[in-house]
């Protein structure tokens, strides 16, 4: 099959998508958008979060042809490649990318919470990435880059 999606504001076509190719596989494998990552396949790690029509969701359980014809943006879509997002740039700022495979999920998922509340209490932090596993922090830069993409973007 052909799936047609538009991915960060420009039309991309996949041929020969196998019915059970995940949507996570056509952005990295087909597209060339590696920066959604493959961690667990199973929607648990949020490694592998984009935006599907404006709402958050895990790549890998979302199958190909259910993006067939809808938008999707993902990590590369948040910045350009003259300028980092705010929230891409607190995370470097803060310190909290280290080994980096978590971190397109959580600058995806700290950007949807910024976009509904900017001014986030920690715990409101937590909730909103509780969905994104991190094995190599503690989450406090993390939470601190939250923070300072908050004060950025008011």
């Amino acid at each position: 099959m052909r799936v047609t999606i538009t991915v960060n504001g420009q039309r991309h076509e996949a041929d020969d998508v196998w019915e059970g190719e995940s949507l996570l596989y056509v952005l990295r494998e087909r597209m060339g958008l590696s920066g959604s990552k493959n961690a667990c396949e199973q929607g648990e790690c949020g490694s592998c979060t984009v935006y599907l029509d404006g709402v958050t969701c895990c790549a890998c359980l979302v199958a190909a042809g259910q993006a067939d014809g809808r938008r999707v943006e993902t990590v590369e879509g948040l910045g350009s490649d003259d300028a980092l997002h705010p929230v891409q740039q607190a995370f470097v700022d803060a310190g909290a990318v280290q080994c980096g495979f978590c971190t397109p999920g959580l600058l995806v998922a700290t950007h949807d919470l910024l976009s509904r509340d900017p001014d986030p209490d920690d715990s409101e932090i937590r909730e909103a990435l509780a969905g994104n596993l991190c094995r190599c922090t503690g989450y406090e830069k993390i939470i601190e880059a939250v923070h300072r993409a908050a004060d950025q973007l008011r």
